[in-house]
């Protein structure tokens, strides 16, 4: 995680407003491309000088110490792989310099001890110091990097690195919330999870990492990995209560702000709603099929519906579609209880025949359609028509 001496932030009325790069950076993110690219194959060191003080044209000290150590992290990840055999840096120096001792040519040392190694006097040289980080030489950049790419990275590590010093974290999810709650949780993280009470959104407080006793590296890493997955919602708020130097300030970040994104998550839990979801577009134009709506209150939980079925020129004839195909007692226990306290209507349970579930179990006021390994479209059109 970045130190927050890299990290580019006003203070502004209580809150810590990161300084995002943007469009107007690309003429001095170019120069930084060009430093990287001109000392391909020479010492860290030789870099590390040069990106020492930003360079022409005038560029913001914050943004290039922040641009500067998150490309220098993505070339690491493209370092040049050691040599296949075995040997390590240590066990090349023990050799030369005790070989060094004993001898009076520096040619037949450097030569007898490659010889012993089983590698050329080149590749030796490149070993003697490869474990030195200022010694390890410069790997070229990716070439499939853009400024637009290594723009949103910086932001994601800044907006990161202000998230890992948190003690408390409020977001409200709009659109494909099931996919942040799993993740959350299955990544343990301790957070609630409730609907709210103005909108239809799920709200989330998860306790960062400074309001814990132990363990707060693993698990601030943990909570900033769900901030680029929030990219995927429709919309989300995120408030985090964070602790810099200088003391405790506000953090706000929303839908919009310009943070890379995470590969998209699973769009299907299941190859059956894959094949439904398909199956229905294609079979009308009239309705539209939305994956992960908005989460519904079911008491004190929240009800995650599979499909919204909306009509196209009346979305307010909205349908909710809830597949039960792969279960456990339990699991299809909680789910039907859950749907009989929402009391929804519009509401088209697809239930596998398989499920020995009893009418007197299912919610009265759902729709249930009875299937066998697919989900018939034109069945469920017939119910919302």
């Amino acid at each position: 995680m970045l130190r927050e001496s890299l990290l580019p932030y006003s203070l502004r009325s209580g809150e810590v407003v990161p300084h995002f790069l943007g469009a107007a950076d690309a003429p001095w993110l170019r120069a930084l491309f060009d430093e990287f690219d001109r000392c391909v194959g020479r010492p860290q060191r030789d870099l590390d000088q040069r990106l020492s003080a930003p360079l022409s044209p005038p560029t913001p000290l914050g943004k290039w110490r922040l641009a500067s150590e998150v490309l220098k992290r993505i070339v690491a990840h493209k370092a040049t792989p050691p040599l296949k055999r075995k040997q390590t840096p240590r066990q090349a120096r023990a050799l030369l310099f005790g070989a060094a001792a004993h001898a009076t040519l520096e040619i037949s040392v450097w030569q007898t001890v490659a010889t012993e190694l089983k590698v050329s006097t080149e590749e030796l040289s490149a070993l003697l110091f490869a474990d030195v980080p200022c010694e390890q030489k410069v790997a070229a950049l990716p070439t499939e990097l853009s400024l637009e790419e290594l723009s949103l990275r910086a932001n994601l590590a800044l907006a990161q690195a202000l998230l890992f010093r948190s003690s408390h974290v409020h977001i409200s999810l709009y659109g494909n919330a099931r996919a942040i709650v799993r993740h959350a949780h299955l990544r343990g993280l301790l957070c609630t999870v409730h609907a709210s009470s103005q909108s239809e959104s799920a709200e989330l407080e998860i306790s960062g990492p400074l309001a814990l006793f132990h363990r707060t590296l693993l698990y601030g890493k943990t909570l900033s990995e769900l901030l680029p997955l929030l990219a995927w919602c429709s919309r989300f708020r995120l408030r985090a209560e964070c602790q810099l130097k200088s003391g405790g300030y506000a953090l706000r970040l929303g839908s919009g702000d310009p943070i890379f994104p995470s590969i998209e998550p699973r769009r299907f839990d299941s190859k059956l709603e894959a094949n439904f979801a398909r199956d229905f577009a294609r079979a009308t134009l009239d309705w539209d099929l939305v994956r992960e709506p908005e989460p519904i209150a079911a008491g004190r939980s929240l009800i995650f519906p599979d499909f919204e079925l909306r009509h196209r020129n009346h979305p307010a004839k909205s349908w909710l579609l809830e597949i039960v195909g792969f279960w456990t007692p339990a699991y299809l226990d909680k789910k039907l209880a859950q749907y009989r306290a929402a009391k929804i209507e519009r509401l088209i349970l697809c239930i596998d025949e398989n499920l020995a579930c009893a009418a007197s179990e299912l919610p009265g006021h759902a729709h249930i359609l009875r299937f066998r390994r697919r989900i018939d479209p034109q069945a469920v059109l017939s119910v919302i028509q």
